[in-house]
């Protein structure tokens, strides 16, 4: 499965993001950026199930080896903005300063957005469970198009075209791990996770989300928008 081979158990592999995005209790730190996402639809049944997915995951066995994100965080990334950790012309927006203050390319880029016609909306559905969160794709072919538009258009609007682009994975964070989990634990996990994919999927044949919005955050806790786009 993918997400075992994201943890390397046998590696001894560490996140590396541990000590700039969270430190080793599981608190998130200051990791300035901007980003377009789609909330979870606050008291919507994909919150609850996905509050009692959070439950779930942080009762098994190296829960503590997770950061376990808030719920008022929770969304679905359409196209990742700028984080003030990655700075190099891979992930800042073509003309504009990679040292310059967050605050100052989010004004900048927010000016790019003048004019911006959103693309069609789309639905997502759940694929899998996962020790992340969820990841998820269009319920549609046509969907799944639609919200790859979405990525393409907001990439020429900020003029940010990252390598990877086009094999991005629409996804809801739940949880940074921090280090390998230890392969004893490991089929606990998978089995839980099995199982909880088809619970999710019948509790929520469609993701409830808001609409898209561009926003500015300070952690990854919670991501207020600065303009909605759709």
């Amino acid at each position: 499965m993918d997400w075992e081979r994201d943890v390397s158990p046998e590696s001894g592999w560490i996140n590396p993001r541990l000590g700039t995005r969270f430190d080793d209790r599981g608190r998130f730190l200051p990791e300035a950026g901007n980003t377009v996402v789609c909330q979870v639809k606050p008291g919507s049944a994909t919150e609850r199930a996905l509050t009692d997915f959070r439950a779930a995951l942080s009762a098994l066995p190296e829960a503590d080896l997770f950061a376990f994100t808030p719920p008022e965080s929770w969304h679905m990334t359409v196209f990742e903005g700028v984080v003030e950790t990655r700075r190099d012309p891979h992930h800042w927006p073509a003309a504009l300063d990679p040292a310059a203050t967050i605050d100052s390319t989010t004004q900048a880029m927010a000016a790019r957005l003048e004019g911006f016609i959103p693309p069609a909306p789309f639905r997502m559905r759940i694929t899998a469970a996962t020790p992340f969160g969820l990841t998820l794709t269009g319920a549609t072919v046509e969907d799944e198009a639609h919200a790859r538009l979405w990525r393409d258009t907001l990439a020429s609007a900020f003029r940010l075209h990252r390598p990877g682009h086009d094999a991005y994975r629409f996804h809801i964070t739940l949880a940074y791990v921090k280090r390998a989990l230890p392969s004893m634990a490991l089929p606990i996990w998978r089995t839980a996770l099995q199982d909880w994919t088809e619970r999710l999927q019948d509790a929520v044949p469609m993701v409830d989300l808001m609409p898209s919005g561009f926003c500015r955050f300070a952690d990854m806790c919670a991501f207020p928008p600065l303009r909605m786009l759709d």
